[in-house]
């Protein structure tokens, strides 16, 4: 014999009780299972609303009369009309009874606990008896039970307590005599020894089923809700949350006592006692298998079976020498705390012995304040105590496991998770157990961290980058398309999701706490984008508050940057083709760099100085291994590359300039990159990162134009000044090639100096050979001091840049 609980949702409408119906009629019992009812969705907090609304005073009828309304429709929805009378006769019997009880409430305004309750019993009353009625045109002996009349309790009102011993042996009479009877209960309420009615708190109707389940030594106890079982967070938090097969009962009282909703800790302890396996199905996915809680659970491989949070919480924090080695001071202020019905959620007191802290409900804190001030008055008159305040705004977010237990590394995976997301955490508490590890953090961070720990702890799920892009040009665009065509790969072999979160450019922006789709993101732009402004952008990208995220700069402009350091504060990645910032002043490169590190979270350039070339990367290796840098040679423009990799014969280097322009190799106005400030930047962050706090004043350029190029006014006239020095450049092409070498603009690192100068080199130099736009760099260290490492590779365009950039996310996500 099972025992089938529905919640409100189950019977919130005609369609969910007829899907409730269904899974009677089609239910596989060896017997007649035991049908416990929760009240109609949403009834219980519109009962307790009309509670309240007569204690003030204030009209309740017509919220009554969307209450009548809601169950009638049902009741016409579902039953003949010549079925419908005594149904429809015994529901108005129910309402008058309230109606008069919330008309006493409103003539004497007062609401006790007792009358609560007894406003709230009519929630249960009305859909059970609803529903066993309708269940009588499949099962002709379908009965209604109030389940008061059975559930014993003391007079504790609100959150009764049950008399076990007699409540058993009331239910076991009770089905001694009706066994052969589809029973329909009501969950939630009970009773004390006068009669008078009771509730079960939280969770009531969970409840009542485990009380009958462990009274008749039911095979299983089903929960029927909304969801396919327990899942591993909060699905309204974690997209990607999914539902575990099976859980311990210590492992589900953690989960459930820390905020997972679909069931709670109450109603395991009757089940737990008998051992009685407990599973949580899903009204609306009958199929699914749910989630069992049982005694005995299988091997996982799972690190941790969920995160479960409690969004509000308070904390208050006691601190003081008086405490310090005083035997009894913690019974003392908990039992107090006890004493006085507040309960504590959780504590931790550092092993000093100085300081306690605790956390209880927003709505305990200021009367366990008060509690304190007054039990330890005068050990804080005397300054042995600090006056303890009271904090708000918190949450607690659990992680829950056996496989915890003894399992090293899991308290650092937790607190890597968060700290990498500029998660701070105020408290921290674990049981020796070891099945439970507790944090309580900023409200504000809860949505952000339950996602960040969630990836760091279930690797088989595809990690989330959340990646927000400026500049929507070439590389913007280009890097939009790979990451659309490179999606499946990702997902497949790196278990990696990067979803575009916001876009902008100097006209338009948009973000999307849902994801941008990248097949038409320029449409989304256009159609749904407001007035591009990069301060909103970024405070926007900042209260969504996600977790991995990454700011993407594809803007050559000087605006960005300015937000660099308030990004990477807020603990968000930034990944930048821009090499503007790094080449400012020597103060701002190290405050990024410093501002990654404190936060924990990356800083990527690696664009800034070969495109999609792994030059700094490779530069890092390096040094990391213990090499020394001894000199460092680089050809870092493919624009000049190509210029000279061409000018060869009869060429003029006017023609040559004009067709790189023309690939889109050069900037609008070729100077740019003629005039080796591109060139020099590069250079200038390879030396800063080398080691060497140089500015743009100490890299040395060598012009390769003539001083009447570079004053040219426009870009026609750069371009007359060309043919009218072809001279200049015919001049140097000869001589290379009279002496069988090459022309090549080379910057030079070497005893921490930079210099850019135009070489002629021969066939022994490694950049004799360069060819097309190809950037080529060569590091000579103590181990690669005969043979340098050389790195090479196209320096120009928009895909390899985009692709540098793409790699610089991805390794974001590797972390």
């Amino acid at each position: 014999m099972n025992i089938l609980k529905f919640g409100g949702t189950s019977v919130g409408s005609a369609q969910s009780i007829s899907a409730l119906m269904d899974i009677l009629i089609k239910g596989k019992h060896a017997e007649h299972p035991i049908v416990v009812l929760s009240a109609m969705g949403g009834v219980t907090n519109t009962l307790l609303d009309m509670a309240e609304s007569a204690r003030k005073g204030e009209d309740y009828a017509e919220t009554l009369k969307k209450v009548e309304d809601k169950h009638f429709e049902v009741i016409r929805a579902l039953l003949p009309a010549s079925a419908q009378n005594p149904v429809l006769t015994k529901l108005k019997i129910y309402l008058n009874e309230l109606e008069d009880i919330l008309q006493a409430v409103y003539n004497l305004k007062e609401l006790s606990l007792q009358t609560k309750d007894l406003i709230l019993s009519y929630g249960e009353r009305c859909s059970t008896m609803m529903v066993s009625h309708i269940a009588r045109q499949y099962f002709a002996n379908a009965l209604f039970v109030d389940g008061s009349e059975l559930i014993k309790t003391d007079h504790n009102f609100g959150q009764a307590k049950v008399n076990t011993e007699l409540t058993e042996n009331l239910i076991r009479d009770f089905y001694a005599g009706n066994n052969d009877k589809l029973l329909f209960v009501t969950g939630f309420i009970s009773s004390n020894d006068e009669g008078r009615i009771t509730t079960l708190g939280r969770g009531g109707s969970d409840y009542t089923a485990a009380i009958w389940g462990a009274a008749l030594g039911a095979d299983e106890i089903e929960i029927w809700t909304d969801v396919d079982g327990m899942l591993t967070a909060d699905p309204r938090i974690v997209k990607k949350a999914f539902s575990l097969p099976e859980l311990s009962y210590t492992e589900a009282m953690e989960l459930s006592y820390f905020g997972a909703k679909v069931i709670y800790p109450p109603t395991m302890i009757p089940a737990f006692l008998k051992k009685i396996p407990i599973v949580i199905k899903n009204t609306f996915n009958v199929d699914f298998p749910g989630t069992y809680i049982r005694h005995n659970v299988h091997a996982s491989s799972l690190p941790i079976k969920g995160i479960s949070s409690i969004d509000e919480i308070s904390i208050l924090n006691l601190s003081g020498s008086g405490m310090v080695g005083k035997a009894g001071f913690s019974g003392r202020l908990f039992s107090m705390l006890s004493r006085e019905q507040v309960n504590v959620v959780l504590i931790t007191q550092s092993s000093s012995e100085h300081s306690i802290t605790f956390a209880v409900k927003p709505a305990d804190a200021l009367k366990a304040l008060a509690l304190i001030n007054k039990e330890f008055e005068l050990e804080l008159q005397a300054r042995k105590l600090e006056y303890p305040e009271v904090e708000n705004g918190l949450s607690v977010l659990a992680i829950v496991g056996e496989n915890m237990k003894r399992t090293p590394g899991i308290s650092g995976r937790l607190f890597s998770a968060l700290g990498r997301n500029g998660v701070n955490i105020r408290a921290i508490a674990q049981g020796s157990s070891e099945y439970n590890i507790s944090v309580i953090l900023s409200r504000s961070d809860l949505s952000k961290a339950v996602n960040a720990v969630h990836d760091a702890f279930y690797a088989d799920l595809k990690k989330t980058l959340n990646v927000f892009c400026l500049g929507t040009g070439n590389i913007g665009k280009t890097l939009f398309k790979q990451l659309q065509h490179q999606m499946p790969f990702l997902a497949k072999n790196n278990d990696l999701q990067v979803k575009v979160m916001g876009v902008s450019n100097t006209r338009k922006m948009y973000l999307d706490a849902e994801g941008i789709d990248l097949n038409n993101w320029e449409d989304t732009l256009n159609e749904k984008g407001e007035q591009a402004d990069l301060a909103e952008f970024i405070k926007k990208m900042k209260s969504m508050n996600l977790a991995n995220c990454v700011f993407v700069d594809n803007t050559a402009s000087h605006n960005p940057i300015r937000h660099y350091l308030d990004v990477l504060q807020s603990s968000i990645s930034v990944v930048t083709c821009n090499k503007i910032g790094n080449s400012a002043e020597y103060d701002q490169y190290v405050a990024f760099k410093e501002a990654a590190r404190k936060h924990g979270v990356e800083f990527y350039y690696e664009t800034n100085v070969g495109a999609g070339l792994p030059i700094i990367r490779t530069l890092k290796d390096l040094m990391l291994s213990g090499d020394r840098i001894n000199r460092i040679e680089a050809i870092l423009s493919g624009t000049i590359s190509y210029i000279f990799n061409n000018f060869k014969g009869d060429r003029l280097f006017s023609e040559v300039v004009k067709e790189a322009q023309d690939m889109g190799y050069t900037e609008p106005d070729p100077r740019d990159d003629l005039n080796g400030k591109d060139f020099m930047r590069k250079m200038l962050i390879l030396a800063r990162d080398a080691g060497y706090a140089l500015e743009e004043k100490d890299v040395a350029i060598e012009s390769m134009l003539p001083p009447a190029c570079l004053a040219a006014s426009s870009v026609a006239e750069f371009y007359q000044e060309l043919e009218n020095n072809a001279a200049h450049f015919e001049n140097l092409k000869n001589e290379a090639a009279k002496s069988n070498k090459v022309l090549r603009y080379i910057g030079k690192l070497e005893d921490g100096k930079v210099a850019i100068t135009l070489q002629m080199v021969d066939d022994s130099h490694p950049f004799y050979m360069l060819s097309g736009s190809d950037n080529i760099i060569s590091f000579t260290t103590d181990r690669y001091k005969e043979r340098p490492l050389v790195v090479k590779g196209p320096g120009a365009g928009a895909e390899v840049t985009a692709a540098g950039v793409f790699a610089d996310i991805i390794n974001i996500g590797k972390r």
